[in-house]
């Protein structure tokens, strides 16, 4: 699937409530929670099952003493208590366990796709995945925390009121059956295409969610663009399909809703006439009338509410399905099950052994074809070449955010597929190319690189990265807040914190993809001087288009379409002629000329 796609909404779906099975193993650590609120569910349950024998004892009991009477009212006063102290109770238990439930499911779902590969964000955009860590565990807590308790208790009331009605009037409950292949229908028809609906809905929303997110997380190159319409148009009709699915699920609970609610309240009446009659025949008291009718308005009451309950599972269904398809997601890269370790102290050898590569969305395009090149402990290697030639492939490859298609990558002799990602990345310090800053102080930012620095070393490292003065000079000096993605800073002071962080995680391998790109002549010598003097005592590989920042390196290796075409110090390779010659022309005698 290509980059910029979502999960298509048609995309097969599961057939049962079953999908909710998945929710299990979140549940099962708090069995004790769970216990103590069907235990609640249970005791409700039955004094709602109780009452209406109270209400027939005070009925019938009307031609007796006040005393006696007294004491009915009393009794039904107390088994309302217990009702409402059962009901709290409940819904504490279960409302606790939702959100409980809902918060494992979050860090789970966080964990699994915070570590998967960058082929994984290839197919799916981060603002669906977003929405699947909001909306869906959202409806799921929704299910858990009150659904789920309702349906258990709709269907305890629901069977144990079909039995007292048996135990009070089996003529009339005969009649009552008659209704429940009527009302059983109509909900599992529409049901399954409710379930559907609700799938197809959550999808759409998440589209949505995925297109707010691309658009919102660029908008200062939507409105450079003057791109404000085509995005408003292209989110507005995401939102209307998502609109358009919505009101078709309403529209399918709505007509279930309706014919349930008829077929229970007609049946209902239809009860009530007969016995009515059979009162006035004495065939039985009205207190046992009453007890009838309530016992028939709980369980129609109670399949009534699990039909619109089912709705909601099917939805949860559909969520937990979603939800699964992130905790089970297959990826490219895996650890191995018992990783080999790096030799300490590290020392930085590095060396690729004929290496070939293509993206999966360009899988007839090669960004390396067959390269092998060996980088010796300390040494400085800069790539250069033309844009898309497979510098940073280079660098990424080396950080495993993918395996070659052929060949060998090795950090200190050892295969890096052969290792844990956590344990080599740990001593490879990075500065990409677009630095990244969180929405958080300057000083957290740069205590990224380690976090168990100390200011006086997040300070040091500004230092030498020339951050001070600016940080200092901000409102409220390192303990400033940045903004989103730094929007709150220039390019080079972005820049300079990034590498700031990177000196901070005093790795034994430096990756440089072009750290100064970002910035002015003055702030780039600076910065070079702090990258000379940090290079010095770490292998450091430099991915650079500007020749200049690369002259002292120890060796330059040129790239172009993928393959290695000239290795050397720059004399060396200016004299050689090809390639190298030619940027070095078009960069120093073109620049100068123009200057």
């Amino acid at each position: 699937m290509a980059r910029g796609t979502t999960i298509r909404p048609d995309r097969p779906t599961t057939k049962r409530i079953g999908a909710l099975r998945a929710l299990w193993p979140f549940i099962r650590p708090y069995r004790a929670l769970l216990l103590a609120a069907m235990g609640a569910l249970v005791v409700t349950a039955g004094i709602s099952l109780i009452l209406p024998l109270a209400v027939r004892r005070v009925v019938d009991g009307f031609d007796a003493g006040a005393h006696l009477l007294d004491q009915y009212f009393g009794a039904a006063l107390a088994i309302v208590g217990l009702l409402a102290v059962g009901t709290g109770l409940r819904y504490y238990l279960v409302t606790r366990l939702g959100e409980q439930v809902v918060a494992d499911m979050r860090k789970a779902v966080f964990d699994r796709v915070i570590s998967l590969s960058p082929a994984f964000y290839e197919r799916v955009l981060t603002g669906e995945i977003i929405s699947r860590i909001t909306t869906d565990t959202t409806l799921i807590q929704s299910v858990i925390g009150s659904s789920v308790s309702i349906a258990l208790r709709n269907l305890l009331i629901l069977i144990g009121g079909m039995a007292m009605l048996l135990w009070t009037s089996a003529k009339l409950s005969g009649l009552v059956l008659l209704l429940v292949p009527l009302v059983v229908v109509p909900i599992v028809v529409l049901g399954r295409r409710l379930r559907v609906l609700s799938r197809e809905n959550q999808d759409w929303i998440a589209q949505s969610s995925g297109a707010a997110s691309e658009s919102l997380l660029s908008a200062q190159t939507v409105q450079a663009f003057t791109h404000e319409n085509p995005t408003r148009t292209r989110f507005a009709e995401v939102t209307e399909r998502a609109y358009g699915s919505a009101i078709s699920r309403v529209k399918t609970r709505t007509v279930m809703t309706m014919i349930v609610i008829f077929l229970i309240f007609s049946g209902v009446l239809g009860v009530l006439w007969i016995g009515a009659r059979d009162v006035r025949t004495d065939v039985m008291t009205a207190g046992e009338l009453v007890q009838f009718v309530i016992y028939a308005v709980l369980v129609a009451g109670a399949v009534g509410a699990l039909s619109e309950i089912w709705g909601e599972l099917q939805r949860a269904a559909g969520a937990t399905e979603r939800l699964s398809e992130l905790l089970v997601a297959q990826d490219t890269l895996n650890d191995p099950v018992n990783p080999a370790t790096l030799p300490r102290p590290v020392q930085g050898r590095i060396s690729f052994e004929n290496v070939s590569f293509h993206y999966p969305s360009r899988p007839d395009v090669s960004a390396l074809e067959g390269i092998s090149l060996d980088i010796a402990s300390g040494e400085t290697v800069a790539l250069v070449g033309p844009s898309g030639a497979g510098k940073t492939t280079v660098v990424q490859l080396l950080l495993r955010f993918w395996d070659p298609a052929a060949g060998v990558v090795r950090i200190d002799g050892v295969d890096l597929r052969d290792m844990a990602r956590a344990d080599f990345r740990r001593d490879i310090a990075l500065v990409p190319q677009d630095a990244v800053i969180f929405a958080t102080t300057a000083r957290e930012n740069i205590r990224f690189g380690r976090p168990d620095a100390s200011d006086a070393e997040v300070e040091a490292a500004a230092r030498a990265a020339h951050a001070h003065d600016f940080l200092s000079a901000l409102p409220e000096g390192y303990d400033s807040y940045v903004g989103e993605r730094g929007v709150m800073l220039s390019g080079g002071q972005k820049q300079r914190i990034a590498i700031a962080r990177a000196i901070l995680r005093d790795a034994p391998i430096l990756l440089l993809d072009e750290a100064t790109s970002a910035l002015d002549a003055e702030s780039e010598r600076l910065v070079q001087d702090a990258v000379d003097e940090l290079a010095r005592s770490r292998t450091t590989i430099i991915v650079a288009h500007r020749l200049a920042t690369v002259k002292k390196a120890d060796r330059i290796v040129v790239f172009d379409h993928g393959r290695i075409v000239a290795q050397g110090r720059h004399d060396e390779l200016v004299a050689q002629g090809g390639l190298y010659a030619r940027l070095a022309r078009l960069q120093f005698t073109e620049g100068a000329d123009a200057a």
